[in-house]
């Protein structure tokens, strides 16, 4: 934490989904370890994808690449039945509070999916409650926003042409030189909020997946682990007091007795180059292949090694210019209770309560059964069925004001 109570590594506090999917406006609170609980179609798998959307945004990518491959396309993430306006446009609106050394920074975007897809405005608003960076479509002949973001000093604001299919907070450090006051505000306030969006790693492992052999060479886990094996061999040598963590909390949710997690060079069907990882358990046994655990168990061993691990490792997109100590990781993780005993469930949140307590790394993820999450210490439980309930209300005068059925009005 900073002397002003902020934290020290910029973080998500605050989820805004409107008109998005089956949401219609819903404000999730963040906490360092956040699980949703839901009945089937609540919207927890959604919440998930919005983040990962944002994460890719803040990284540069374009709208056709984030949303282009959406099945159904960008029309999909529109709530079925939506109106379009008086122009025919129907969107959705993602936004964000990001909190930090400049204090609770918010992002707001509105993403036009009908008749093109395009940002059609994205505002940035600082801790006081200036209008940090302020973009809006006014001419839909051009492939461009209109972009204003304070200055300070004699001109007060700046404006330029923004691309419109482009987060503009992303672009903001390359237009802005910092040369006033106002200026490094909103790039302190950028700084913030593109670190902590980009430090997301959506995980789901696949027992499939990480029964296979892996090529040695990749030393980064995949969201899926398929390449498990290969990270293990690496984060054995390169950190033993990692792996000897890991190896701990493996033996407390694995049945078979656990000595070591270690590799061995594999050829398979003439293919050479790949490692596959074994249990040891000691006492003269011979060590199981990890291809004959079961699904519980592979999942259980994957996000544990998730969770003891970091953007070194796991294949991430962190803000090179800014050093690891600042970053806080956030895992999504959908599906964290799949496949998953009691005991397995119980050993796994317990370490990540432990782990997010630490500051370095987050947790937001979705489980099926919320019984065994009730009084495990440092969770935040979201039922979204209820919470949609209870801000149904604040929706509904929304959508009556015209502020959450399509794009406009989030820019000026």
């Amino acid at each position: 934490m900073t002397e002003s109570g902020a934290p020290r590594r910029p973080v998500v506090t605050e989820l805004r989904l409107s008109a998005f999917r089956a949401h219609r406006g819903l404000r999730l609170p963040l906490g360092p370890l956040t699980l949703l609980a839901g009945a089937g179609g609540s919207g927890k798998s959604t919440v998930l994808q919005a983040c990962t959307a944002l994460a890719r945004l803040a990284a540069g990518e374009s709208l056709e690449e984030v949303f282009g491959a959406v099945p159904g396309g960008p029309s999909a993430c529109v709530p079925r039945g939506a109106p379009r306006d008086p122009q025919g446009r129907r969107g959705f609106r993602l936004g964000c509070t990001v909190d930090g050394p400049a204090g609770p920074v918010r992002l707001d975007v509105a993403v036009q999916a009908e008749p093109e897809l395009r940002i059609a405005g994205e505002r940035l608003t600082g801790a006081d409650g200036r209008a940090l960076l302020s973009t809006a479509l006014r001419d839909p002949a051009r492939r461009a926003v209109r972009a204003e973001w304070y200055a300070g000093g004699a001109g007060r604001s700046s404006r330029a042409p923004l691309p419109d299919d482009r987060l503009g907070t992303a672009l903001l450090p390359l237009r802005v030189a910092g040369a006033t006051e106002g200026e490094r505000g909103v790039l302190a306030a950028v700084e913030q909020v593109v670190p902590a969006l980009r430090a997301g790693f959506a995980c789901d492992p696949r027992p499939g997946a990480v029964r296979a052999p892996a090529p040695a060479s990749e030393g980064l886990l995949r969201g899926d682990c398929g390449n498990l094996a290969a990270v293990l061999a690496r984060t054995r040598t390169e950190c033993r007091t990692r792996h000897a963590a890991l190896v701990a909390a493996v033996r407390a949710g694995l049945a078979l007795p656990v000595a070591d997690l270690v590799t061995e060079p594999w050829a398979e069907h003439g293919r050479t180059g790949l490692v596959r990882a074994l249990v040891e358990h000691g006492d003269g046994l011979d060590p199981t292949p990890v291809d004959r655990l079961g699904d519980g168990e592979l999942r259980y061993l994957a996000l544990a090694l998730v969770l003891l691990t970091g953007p070194g490792v796991l294949e991430v997109d962190p803000v090179r210019e800014v050093p690891e100590a600042h970053q806080a990781l956030t895992v999504l993780a959908d599906g964290l209770d799949r496949c998953l005993d009691v005991r397995q469930r119980r050993e796994l949140l317990g370490l990540a309560a432990r782990m997010c307590e630490r500051g370095h790394i987050r947790l937001l993820g979705t489980v099926y059964d919320a019984s065994g999450v009730c009084g495990v210490p440092g969770v935040r439980l979201v039922n979204l069925g209820a919470e949609r309930q209870r801000q149904a209300p604040d929706a509904a005068r929304d959508a009556a004001a015209g502020t959450a059925g399509g794009p406009v009005g989030v820019g000026t």
